[in-house]
């Protein structure tokens, strides 16, 4: 790799994140750590508005714009298959968000970049998911809403065992497991955290209570204890 393009690409990569440390950008840029810091200073010399230290991370300042980017074919051909791939599990509201955020990336590629993207043999029928219901799928969307807006819902649950119960909860994220969605909350009504299966919410309200950030109620402290467990 080229060094200019090694600099560009260092640029992206602090600017995709909140910190980046020297270690993480050397990995993905495979150089040494000594090599990252060299390159930050240089550009810190240009003037590029790179915050931090060695030790413990960077990030880069705000209001530094950098042109557009262009994307290789494969890398188009990435962005076109992991479009194809989420929509057919996406709730409709995001589905559709995803393919029209694809089409004005596509929309600025040249010819030839645009044309190998589309022609991508890679597809995912939604009809071959029957896990995935429309009903399952815009529940998905009202819990995805309801987590932005930090409202409480209130949900009719049906457990394994087919016994159906009443929960109010804080929603505070949705996962995919390769077949199934899951919401992560804080179960009002057991006090603890909890996962629902989101084909097995049979009645999904929002509720007018919003809920604040709280540290022993939160999914940093819910993935703390996972992480823990595990």
């Amino acid at each position: 790799m080229r060094r200019a393009d090694r600099l560009f690409q260092l640029v992206q990569l602090i600017r995709g994140r909140r910190l980046s440390t020297a270690a993480f950008l050397a990995r993905r840029l495979e150089v040494s750590e000594r090599t990252v810091y060299r390159d930050v200073a240089d550009l810190q010399h240009q003037g590029v508005p790179i915050e931090g230290e060695a030790g413990v991370g960077y990030r880069l300042g705000a209001g530094f714009e950098l042109p557009p980017l262009m994307f290789t074919q494969e890398e188009a051909k990435s962005l076109v298959a992991a479009v194809r791939l989420a929509q057919a599990w996406l709730d409709p509201a995001l589905a559709r968000e995803a393919e029209t955020a694809l089409g004005k990336i596509l929309s600025v590629l040249p010819t030839a970049v645009r044309t190998q993207a589309e022609s991508l043999a890679l597809y995912a029928p939604a009809a071959s998911l029957s896990a995935l219901t429309q009903q399952t799928l815009q529940t998905l969307q009202t819990v995805r809403e309801a987590i932005h807006a930090k409202r409480k819902l209130q949900l009719d649950y049906r457990d394994l065992s087919g016994q159906l119960s009443q929960r109010v909860v804080r929603p505070l994220g949705c996962f995919f497991w390769g077949n199934v969605w899951t919401l992560a909350a804080w179960c009002e009504s057991r006090q603890a955290f909890r996962s629902f299966r989101v084909d097995r919410i049979e009645q999904t309200r929002v509720l007018e209570d919003r809920f604040r950030d709280e540290a022993d109620k939160s999914l940093a402290q819910l993935l703390r204890q996972v992480g823990a467990a595990l």
